[in-house]
């Protein structure tokens, strides 16, 4: 982190926004700035070279020929890689799991090799999953549950080098049958859930704010307006 502002990278909005997941910067933002932390979002477009240098990037989900495109600049501009490598925390959302896994297979049947962040391949499964996903997390340092929306038709499953985010209460999660959700490698971590994801998780949100700030832990907000939209995404999740 700098010694003034926290930057946030929200990586290809332009081809990676299908599903308002830009919002997980926002989010981020907003809760730095409530703590009295300076941040901002730098947009790292189609049109600019991958900085390894921001303390903490966000992905969002896309279809498939967006995905072609965010995996070719991903791999041309390999900033996002040597940024993990140094620590950095990455939250990638739903389809960003598969551009960050060894490879994906499209519906068209076509196999593309990803940037191997995650230890993970993914497949398209017969059925789409499309709803309320509630999720127990397994990742140290997460104590309450996680929601999300889930819509996809990935089916991605984890290698011995990656580890899931959290096992599945209500919904589909990884679709490979294993009651798994998401995957975490190091300080990347992936997860189905739009919502978008920060929203509906504030843990999560401050697990990523604390560790892009190189702190084990931030004191809570006190919101109770995040309360309750939590505990009804969590009976929506229980009513499905």
């Amino acid at each position: 982190m700098s010694e003034s502002t926290l930057r946030i990278g929200l990586v290809l909005p332009d081809v990676m926004g299908t599903y308002g997941d830009g919002g997980n910067a926002l989010i981020l933002r907003q809760r730095a700035r409530m703590r009295g932390i300076d941040a901002e979002i730098m947009q790292i477009t189609l049109d600019d070279e991958v900085p390894d240098s921001l303390d903490v990037y966000t992905l969002g989900g896309a279809e498939d020929y967006a995905q072609r495109l965010a995996t070719r600049h991903l791999t041309r501009y390999p900033g996002l890689q040597r940024a993990a490598a140094a620590g950095r925390p990455v939250l990638a959302i739903c389809a960003a799991i598969q551009v960050l896994g060894h490879w994906y297979e499209t519906s068209a049947g076509e196999r593309v090799d990803g940037i191997s962040l995650f230890d993970l391949t993914t497949s398209p499964q017969e059925k789409r999953a499309i709803g309320e996903l509630v999720t127990d997390p397994v990742l140290p340092g997460l104590t309450q549950p996680l929601s999300g929306f889930e819509n996809h038709r990935g089916g991605s499953k984890l290698g011995p080098d990656a580890s899931p985010l959290g096992r599945v209460r209500h919904g589909v999660g990884n679709g490979v049958g294993d009651g798994t959700e998401g995957v975490v490698a190091g300080s990347v971590i992936g997860t189905y859930m739009h919502g978008p994801a920060l929203a509906r998780n504030p843990e999560l949100a401050d697990y990523l704010l604390a560790r892009a700030m190189g702190s084990d832990s931030l004191a809570p907000l006190d919101l109770p307006e995040v309360d309750r939209l939590r505990k009804e995404r969590l009976a929506a999740g229980r009513r499905g």
